[in-house]
């Protein structure tokens, strides 16, 4: 963890888990200091010549400096108060126009809603207010850095409007590494907020890929709203986010598939009740089918497998497929199979696919969506993490390992979504 410039605080030194409301990160800066101030009252003198109280509350603005210059574009302001009952942040850029934001759960910072402008002179005003209603008030003008050159793309796997299944995982992409030692600093910035409220984490699969996935499956028909504010953010060697990143999506119903092999039949539910059950056929002994969860990857209505590059001319085939939702990196579908038909229920004879009539092939095709989950059991191989959309393979234990922040169950004090961002 490093003491720079970009780097959020947390109320009480907690990192909440709670996705839920308008989540806002805040900075914990640990530069020099600007000099608080009061309401320029002090010299002032009543009718008996008697100077008034100076305000019980007092303010200091620590970052930006006063006359700071080359600030990261997505610098926060954050501030140190004594005795405030009220705190209020006002920052105007060189032209005297406001810039929206959010104060921090903590009091003690606040983050713009966007980047800054780069090569733009903002002024900073934070104003502290005691219970002697007398405010004392801290200003800082800083100038942003020019726009780097070396600039870092964030991506979404999911855009917009987007319905998704229960099982679906949030997955956010990076066209460069991000260091380990920078990634503490982008979580900050990474808010998940659902309706109604769910508990989350951010996992990083990989250091240009980092996904989000709730402790259980998500709430049916919720919604889901995810953003990083990673524009003008450094991120290592000299590189910056290039943008900020939001994207609001609506989970689906909760369709579940369950596959168990030794009665070889599918069991669907929707949203908890079963609603059909499916004769499959699995992947025969020299190529058995993977028991764990997986989720649907994507969905073809036709398409052509072709394995001769894979197996050889020998083993390999090349056969027209219907209803294809793929499983698995590795090549794991479920799929219609009119050739097995006789066996389905009874044998497994697939090249490791879950093969269903051309009947349930259309109906399952029709009925599910991406991210809809599906778990295989009792067949002699199990899963690889990593091998598809895996997130629901592990346990909630092993996920939240891979968070760059600590995880600490929800309080009570959790209660108020907007209480603190979201690991």
């Amino acid at each position: 963890m490093r003491a720079v410039q970009d780097q959020p605080t947390r109320r009480g030194g907690r990192r909440r888990m709670l996705a839920a409301g308008l989540l806002a990160a805040a900075l914990t800066l640990t530069a020099a200091c600007t000099s608080g101030g009061d309401d320029g009252s002090s010299g002032r003198r009543d009718g008996g010549g008697n100077a008034p109280p100076a305000p019980k509350a007092a303010v200091t603005i620590v970052e930006p400096a006063a006359d700071a210059k080359d600030v990261p574009a997505s610098t926060g302001i954050t501030f140190t108060t004594k005795e405030s009952e009220e705190t209020t942040v006002e920052l105007k850029d060189s032209a005297g126009g406001a810039v929206e934001g959010t104060l921090a759960a903590d009091g003690g910072s606040w983050l713009p809603s966007g980047a800054l402008k780069y090569g733009e002179t903002y002024t900073a005003t934070v104003t502290a207010t005691g219970d002697d209603g007398r405010p004392a008030t801290a200003t800082s003008t800083f100038t942003t850095m020019a726009e780097p050159a070396k600039q870092i793309r964030i991506s979404s796997f999911l855009g917009d409007g987007q319905v998704v299944g229960v099982g679906m995982p949030l997955i956010v992409k990076f066209g460069r590494a991000i260091p380990e030692d920078h990634r503490d600093d982008l979580q900050r910035r990474m808010t998940v907020t659902a309706t109604p409220a769910q508990e989350g984490i951010w996992h990083w699969v990989s250091p240009t890929e980092v996904r989000y996935r709730p402790k259980e499956f998500w709430k049916a028909n919720s919604t889901v709203s995810y953003r990083l504010q990673a524009g003008g953010l450094p991120l290592g060697d000299g590189w910056y986010g290039r943008s900020d990143l939001t994207v609001d999506i609506k989970i689906g119903p909760s369709l579940v598939m369950t596959v168990d092999n030794k009665t070889k039949r599918m069991t669907v539910t929707k949203n908890g009740t079963v609603v059909k059950t499916i004769p499959v056929s699995l992947g025969k002994k020299s190529t058995p089918s993977s028991s764990g969860t997986m989720v649907v990857i994507e969905k073809l209505r036709k398409t052509v497998f072709d394995t001769y590059e894979e197996l050889g001319p020998e083993d390999g085939y090349r056969t027209k497929i219907d209803y294809a939702q793929r499983l698995t990196w590795g090549g794991e579908f479920i799929h219609a199979a009119p050739w097995s038909e006789g066996q389905q229920g009874s044998v497994n004879v697939s090249h490791g696919c879950v093969n269903v009539s051309m009947a349930d092939g259309a109906w399952l095709f029709t009925n599910t969506r991406i991210g809809d989950p599906i778990t295989v059991k009792g067949t002699e191989r199990k899963l690889q993490n990593g091998n598809g959309w895996t997130d629901w393979n592990m346990s909630w234990e092993e996920y939240v390992k891979g968070s760059a922040l600590p995880y600490e169950p929800p309080t009570a004090d959790d209660a108020d979504p907007d209480a603190s961002p979201t690991p």
